[in-house]
């Protein structure tokens, strides 16, 4: 399935709010617009609808995701050899051995430059981890995998102090 294709994927967004649509629709064109060789994995899975860049067909060679959790909508681009990453300005967070994000909130507050230098340099890093070049692929959209049961959205509640 090519990049356009996206029926799959609109599906899976419905569950999500307006706003958090156009986010992600934003983020997806700016990934692809970094990664135009690379293959989109789209996993809808329970906790969340992931979308990431590989140079292949596995997750072990991705560049940069986006992932939207369902229990509170918020909104990940992460890296998964994150860890691996320069990040001089040190705004990814997480602890873990290898995954880093930053939470997005806004487009205009997006550092889209910084993250632009971050993604150009997952992307050596994931060629890089590729041991059998025929493994390649370029400019698909790949379902990964789908959760038939997924956990409810919960809207972030608004916390109303008492005047």
């Amino acid at each position: 399935m090519r990049k356009e294709q996206t029926t799959d994927l609109v599906k899976f967004l419905k569950t999500f709010d307006k706003e958090i649509i156009d986010l992600v629709t934003w983020l997806r064109e700016f990934a692809w617009n970094l990664c135009p060789k690379a293959n989109e994995l789209i996993y809808d899975n329970y906790n969340a609808l992931s979308l990431g860049w590989s140079v292949t067909d596995k997750v072990g060679h991705n560049i940069c995701s986006i992932a939207i959790y369902r229990a509170n909508q918020n909104i990940h681009f992460g890296f998964y050899w994150g860890s691996e990453l320069s990040d001089p300005n040190k705004i990814l967070l997480g602890e873990g051995a290898q995954y880093r994000y930053i939470l997005v909130t806004d487009k205009k507050k997006f550092p889209k430059a910084y993250i632009t230098k971050l993604v150009n340099e997952a992307y050596s890093n994931s060629l890089s981890k590729v041991k059998d070049q025929k493994q390649i692929i370029h400019g698909q959209t790949i379902v990964k995998s789908i959760s038939e049961k997924k956990r409810n959205l919960t809207k972030p509640k608004i916390n109303k102090q008492k005047k």
